[in-house]
C-alpha cells in the first residue's frame, strides 16, 4: 500500500536538512528529505511546493517530491 501524500509549502529552511512546511490545512510541521532527494542532492528552498508523507502521529513528515 502506498503512503498518502499531502501537498505543502516550504516556509523555512532549518539546519541539518530539516524544513518547516505549511500543510494545506494550515498546520505547520517539521519535515526531512527522503532518501532519493538526499542521495541526488536535490535542494529545497523556502517557497517550494512539495509532497509530504506524514508520520502516523502527524507531527512530522518526509518530503518525497519537489515540484
Amino acid at each position: 500500500m502506498k503512503d498518502p501524500q499531502v501537498k505543502a509549502l516550504v516556509t523555512e529552511v532549518l539546519p541539518d536538512q530539516l524544513f518547516r512546511v505549511k500543510l494545506q490545512d494550515d498546520r505547520k510541521i517539521v519535515c526531512y528529505l527522503a532518501g532519493k532527494l538526499k542521495m541526488h542532492h536535490i535542494r529545497c528552498q523556502a517557497g517550494d511546493t512539495v509532497s509530504v508523507v506524514l508520520s502516523p502521529d502527524g507531527n512530522k513528515g518526509r518530503i518525497v517530491y519537489r515540484g
